[in-house]
């Protein structure tokens, strides 16, 4: 009697830690999967000519990026280029690198490649909101309608900046683009977190916007106008503040727009190290978000604000591959109501994973990564002390090393979207 006794509630804490993302999983990859299938069997509409213009801020913060810098501007540039070259009355892009507590090149390579350069010299504002913030302050100062953040690691697809001036001349207060891996190929392990990014950074947000949802604002490739940021100024400082600031437009009834035909890629680190420094900031921020925002969202759905429910969704939802250890132990205990649940929610992580991967550039690459999944699972285990201090309340934002500047990386690449 006990020991079933003592089963159940195992079986109803395995339950309760993992349904936040079983039906966030399943919502959310039923939503994409709707948003494909509408896309398919509707053509887009044509373009309206739109005679009005929009002067647009491409924001990059830099933080000693000298080998990376100088790509990023040019691809930036190139889209601003193209964009120019189609809409000349539209589109006035400005590209402005704010070169952050830097002790490198970074200013001069940036300004070489044709960025201006905001100089940031304070050891008392650190981490990418306090970057962010200065660019900002300067765009709008110099009378820019909107900012565009760009990561200093990243290139851009060449319908970038055309795209992002395109909906917020027709509305839009707030954009996401698609961020994906750029050098997906460099190991089993970027292949894996590639697979992992076209789940969070384009399945959800498809999901999310075919169920009227705000899609989500991932730190690269966002947009906001000059009247959102007036409305919600960017005050976030946490490490993840990308995470901290879209609660905060959730919470002034400002919804997030994704734009699904234009890409970053961002490079992700190689090296164990650099890798242990981004999944610790990203999983302990994220930790730490999720103490302090949770009752605040609980308490405004409470109230009748049924937009909270699924950011608190969420942000309760535990990472994948815990995710999948638990529903493992619960395929374990001698419960038949767990069981079935623990599979039905496995099953959601197999259409989950299966719909993203099609999302992407490469299906059988992007399925065949999963084999690297228990390694994966068990090396997360190892750094959940580094994990837990990024989540403490006095955790600061840590830049993750850079392995190289990928000089033979092709940026061909960069149109791929725009075409599909």
């Amino acid at each position: 009697m006990v020991l079933h006794t003592l089963l159940w509630l195992c079986g109803l804490l395995l339950l309760l830690a993992t349904l936040p993302l079983t039906l966030e999983l399943f919502a959310l990859t039923a939503g994409a999967a709707l948003s494909r299938w509408r896309c398919a069997d509707t053509p887009p509409p044509a373009a309206q000519p739109d005679t009005r213009s929009l002067r647009l801020a491409v924001v990059i913060p830099a933080h000693n990026e000298e080998l990376l810098i100088g790509r990023c501007v040019a691809s930036v540039l190139e889209s601003a280029a193209v964009a120019i070259a189609s809409h000349p009355e539209a589109t006035s892009a400005a590209v402005l690198v704010v070169a952050h507590n830097c002790s490198d090149a970074t200013t001069e390579r940036a300004t070489a490649a044709g960025a201006s350069v905001l100089i940031l010299n304070d050891p008392t504002q650190t981490g990418k909101g306090a970057a962010l913030r200065h660019g900002f302050d300067a765009a709008l100062r110099d009378g820019m309608e909107a900012v565009l953040v760009v990561d200093a690691d990243s290139v851009v697809s060449s319908n970038l900046i055309g795209s992002v001036t395109a909906n917020l001349l027709q509305g839009s207060g707030a954009l996401q683009c698609r961020y994906q891996v750029a050098n997906a190929g460099d190991t089993p392990r970027t292949r894996l977190l590639e697979l992992a990014l076209l789940g969070m950074n384009v399945l959800r947000p498809l999901g999310r916007s075919a169920l009227g949802l705000s899609a989500g604002i991932f730190g690269n490739g966002f947009a906001l106008s000059a009247q959102t940021l007036a409305g919600v100024p960017y005050k976030s400082d946490s490490v993840v503040e990308d995470l901290e600031y879209h609660l905060h437009l959730v919470s002034a009834k400002v919804r997030v727009d994704f734009l699904d035909n234009a890409t970053v890629w961002g490079d992700m680190p190689v090296s164990n190290a650099g890798q242990k420094t981004q999944r610790a900031r990203w999983e302990g921020g994220r930790a730490r978000t999720r103490r302090e925002w949770s009752l605040r969202l609980l308490l405004e759905l409470l109230k009748g604000n049924l937009r909270m429910a699924e950011p608190l969704v969420d942000l309760l939802a535990l990472p994948l591959a815990t995710q999948v250890a638990l529903l493992m132990i619960a395929l374990l205990l001698p419960l038949e109501w767990l069981r079935i649940y623990a599979l039905v929610g496995m099953l959601c992580i197999g259409a989950y994973l299966l719909i993203a991967a099609a999302l992407g550039p490469d299906l059988r690459g992007a399925l065949l990564a999963l084999s690297a999944a228990p390694r994966f699972i068990l090396w997360k285990l190892k750094i959940l002390r580094a994990t837990h201090r990024v989540g403490r309340k006095d955790a600061v934002w840590i830049r993750t090393e850079r392995d190289s500047a990928h000089p033979n990386k092709k940026q061909g690449n960069n149109n791929e979207r725009a075409d599909q």
